[in-house]
């Protein structure tokens, strides 16, 4: 009796606050929700596709409501936002990432990332010097080391056929990874890169499944899961590859000093791997204990590899799928270049205008990270609303980038719409490494691996495919199911 008693008083309580959440001056709410459950049974079951395929409604179903709207992850209510002022004002009033990207805590503890807002304004401030400008010009040998490094193993497709070029490009921009941020080549070790990056890919999923499920957003619940048994398998493997290298290093700089590892490349800026600057601000400065810097090794491995391979397949596909863009990257990789097969210099980046155009469509297109989370620590004002204090928020960067203040043909790769005057003159406008105070941090080291490796491969090759066929995926990032197959001919004879 007492059990019926206590079921029928909890579900007063969830009536009440569903009635009064549905007669207050809210955004309007996404058709389709049920009293308590609300649009929760659109996610239930729903594989990564069909997840990927609702959230890009939600976004057109916001911007036809005017770029703010509702709607109901079980009893919680979530904010969209896909207009470009409005999302600006989410984006620099809250900073404090929402409850989804603590479902990577045990992961990513307090990386940049996942991070509370304290430690991420401590950190940040302390990791801003290792992605200056002059930081990551360290960065450029071994971004052209690594992108003939691609080239080389593309041969063997050159002139055959269509293939997933989506595997060459990751394991390329993990072994980047690798290198920028643990100072070695791990290119001799590929099985470690292939556990890495198949534990990865399940940790992932991992994640995308208890955000789907909202009984699972409780913690005591999630820990009797079988998903929280997967999760701990994959952790126990990708922390300990983590640790094993961090000892390693570690013990390597207090034997020999701090600059063991930096070395002077002629002509040229200083190398210096990300492990060795946490180092030092962890030995030299105590800044750091071992488990946050190996926090903000996994956070960058994660963000690292993920964003450029992500990116560097994407616009490929795309590059190959319009012949008049690639007829013009190849007539300004020439006018820079010519015949000559020598490396990126810091020089060529900057003239590299038009591929740069060329990468920042293909992330209009294909935004990596199609949303960004914020967790309302204040009623935030907007044009038309007010969103009321601790709620989620989701901006959608995949909204901002349909926007009309892109014009009628927002549809369609134009990387020309970069150039000049034609960009729309909004700061949202570039929102392909996120918006506002609580930006990328790696912007400038993954601009200049994918300038570079790009240069490298399309002046090799000439590629060909159709992104229309392509079908995509939420793993946390935006991932290609298939369709994202392209055909390789070789430019030299």
């Amino acid at each position: 009796m007492l059990t019926v008693v206590l079921i029928l008083v909890i579900l007063g309580c969830c009536l009440i606050v569903w009635f009064r959440r549905n007669n207050n001056e809210e955004p309007p709410a996404l058709n389709g929700y049920f009293p308590l459950i609300g649009h929760a049974h659109l996610l239930i079951g729903a594989g990564n596709i069909h997840l990927w395929i609702y959230l890009k409604e939600i976004a057109y179903e916001c911007l036809n409501a005017g770029g703010v709207m509702s709607i109901f992850h079980g009893p919680k209510t979530v904010y969209c936002v896909a207009d470009p002022d409005d999302f600006l004002t989410v984006a620099d009033t809250c900073l404090q990432k929402d409850c989804f990207n603590e479902f990577a805590k045990p992961w990513l503890g307090d990386g940049l990332a996942t991070s509370d807002l304290t430690t991420w304004k401590e950190h940040r401030k302390l990791l801003d010097p290792a992605f200056s400008q002059a930081f990551t010009d360290g960065f450029l040998t071994v971004f052209n080391k690594q992108a003939r490094r691609l080239v080389k193993e593309l041969e063997v497709k050159a002139g055959k056929g269509t293939f997933d070029h989506f595997v060459y490009t990751r394991k390329n921009a993990l072994e980047t990874t690798f290198f920028t941020v643990f100072g070695e080549d791990f290119n001799d070790k590929s099985f470690l890169i292939n556990i890495y990056q198949q534990k990865m890919d399940q940790m992932l999923n991992i994640l995308v499944e208890r955000f789907k499920k909202p009984w699972l957003h409780c913690d005591y619940i999630y820990r009797w899961s079988a998903l929280r048994k997967q999760q701990d398998d994959c952790m126990k493997i990708l922390l300990n590859i983590s640790n094993t290298v961090l000892k390693k290093k570690k013990a390597v700089y207090l034997n020999n000093g701090k600059n063991q590892n930096i070395k002077k490349e002629t002509n040229g800026p200083k190398f210096k791997a990300f492990i060795d600057l946490l180092l030092e601000l962890a030995i030299e400065k105590d800044a750091f204990n071992d488990e946050e810097i190996r926090e903000h090794v996994d956070t960058l491995m994660f963000g690292g590899h993920d964003t450029v391979a992500s990116v560097l397949m994407y616009t490929i596909l795309l590059v190959g799928s319009y012949s008049g863009v690639q007829k013009k990257i190849l007539e300004e990789l020439q006018s820079i270049f010519g015949d000559s097969n020598r490396d990126v210099t810091r020089a060529d980046l900057s003239q590299l205008v038009y591929l740069e155009a060329v990468i920042n469509e293909s992330m209009r297109i294909y935004p990596i990270m199609p949303i960004s989370t914020r967790r309302l620590d204040r009623d935030v004002q907007l044009k038309n609303c007010t969103l009321k204090k601790g709620r989620t928020c989701l901006l959608f960067i995949f909204g901002v980038n349909r926007h009309p203040m892109w014009g009628p043909d927002a549809e369609k790769f134009k990387p020309e719409r970069w150039l000049g005057s034609t960009t729309p003159d909004c700061p949202t406008a570039i929102a392909g490494f996120g918006v506002g105070r609580r930006v990328c941090i790696g912007k400038s080291y993954s601009m200049m691996s994918l300038k570079t490796t790009l240069a490298h491969v399309l002046r090799r090759y000439r590629v060909s495919g159709n992104h229309s066929q392509m079908v995509a995926k939420i793993d946390v990032s935006l991932k290609p199911v298939s369709g994202h197959h392209v055909k390789i001919d070789s430019r030299v004879q």
